[in-house]
């Protein structure tokens, strides 16, 4: 099966593969050759892909997953490969974000802050994966 993995700037992913898991809104699935069609909203999370013995992850920050025919594709705002991804300004973003959650004093947007926590566990998450 074929999947795109696409963003407002670029094609970030375009091969054949054998496994897609993702995380949904109603939370996370796996796509294997010839699975029924789907269309999906996406949250933020990582994509795992298999290929083989292979594996890589991309962080997907929201979207839509479109699986039909053996062709998948991925609309999403951001995404990343997990080998692209600098660990240590992702945990100091993540740090960041939950000291703003932590103080009670700060008057802040706690929607934006834990969109913020979910982006930089993604990006952590993706490292590992890869």
């Amino acid at each position: 099966m074929h999947l795109k993995i696409i963003t407002h700037e670029k094609v970030v992913f375009d091969e054949d593969v054998d496994e897609i898991y993702t995380r949904g809104t109603d939370g996370e699935f796996g796509i294997l050759k010839n699975h029924i069609p789907v269309m999906a909203a996406l949250d933020i999370g990582v994509t795992k892909i298999k290929k083989g013995e292979e594996s890589k992850s991309y962080t997907t920050m929201g979207g839509v997953l479109q699986f039909k025919d053996n062709e998948c594709i991925i609309l999403t705002t951001t995404a990343e490969c997990g080998d692209d991804i600098d660990v240590a300004r992702a945990e100091a973003a993540l740090r960041r974000a939950k000291e703003r959650l932590a103080d009670k004093d700060a008057s802040i947007d706690s929607k934006r802050a834990e969109a913020a926590v979910a982006r930089a566990m993604a990006r952590l998450k993706a490292t590992l994966n890869n």
